[in-house]
């Protein structure tokens, strides 16, 4: 495998969640800001923003609907939105109808755009010696964070960061085997049986590391409740999703 300082950093990402109680500084907010803005973009719409949230009433909330304690604790929060009410503005603007804003497939560039932007800026923090961890628990009440980020139509708030000095080191998660992931020209169907050795891997981990241990294994996530059927705020995505206006054709 090629080394170098870069393949480093990423193949020894851990995510953190605990942060000392210290702020990012302004340079350090303006660098990972710049990098995310750096980020490809499809048909170079640009069609993402960041909020940092400083207001503490806006943390406790946002807190909740995630319900993980580390959400807008320590450290810094930003929240990347897909932002297609730009550019809808912008069009308005010259006299334009919205054209295709409000088709799923340029929500899906949208995503794409804020997703790439997210991951960039997690690297550039790890490169900075910060740790950081992604939170997809925003979703978990769609309706509710709208209202709490007082977010225009035609918007979406997609993923959140938290950002900070860390104050633990977690041990390097194992990941699946390369080959039940990468495949050259074809796909190929696993079975229970290609993923027993990976699963003794995981138990091990589990069993052994430092905070929050348990028996578990990969496969035992997967066919638990995570994937479940349940009724969840989640469940309402595609209607909060319509009523911002997007994914409507």
């Amino acid at each position: 495998m090629i080394k170098n300082t870069t393949i480093d950093k990423q193949l020894g990402h851990k995510t953190i969640r605990a942060f000392k109680e210290k702020v990012l500084t302004k340079e350090q907010i303006n660098t990972l800001v710049e990098v995310a803005q750096h980020t490809s973009s499809s048909m170079f719409m640009q069609q993402f923003s960041i909020i940092h949230i400083t207001d503490a009433e806006k943390k406790d909330k946002i807190r909740a609907i995630s319900g993980q304690k580390y959400v807008g604790a320590n450290g810094d929060l930003f929240i990347f939105v897909v932002d297609l009410h730009r550019n809808q503005r912008i069009r308005q603007q010259l006299g334009k109808d919205d054209g295709r804003l409000h088709q799923t497939d340029i929500f899906l560039q949208g995503v794409e755009d804020t997703v790439l932007a997210v991951q960039n800026t997690v690297n550039a923090a790890e490169s900075m010696g910060l740790g950081a961890v992604i939170l997809g628990s925003i979703n978990d009440n769609p309706g509710e964070l709208l209202k709490v980020l007082e977010l225009p139509t035609m918007t979406y708030p997609i993923l959140g960061i938290q950002i900070g000095i860390a104050d633990q080191t977690p041990q390097l998660k194992p990941r699946l085997p390369l080959d039940v992931v990468f495949f050259e020209n074809d796909y190929h169907e696993i079975s229970l049986v290609d993923l027993k050795d990976y699963d003794e891997i995981v138990q091990t981990y589990y069993d052994l590391r430092n905070s929050n241990r348990r028996i578990d294994s990969f496969t035992n996530q997967v066919g638990s409740k995570k994937l479940g059927t349940k009724e969840t705020h989640r469940n309402e995505l595609l209607d909060v999703l319509h009523s911002q206006g997007l994914c409507l054709k």
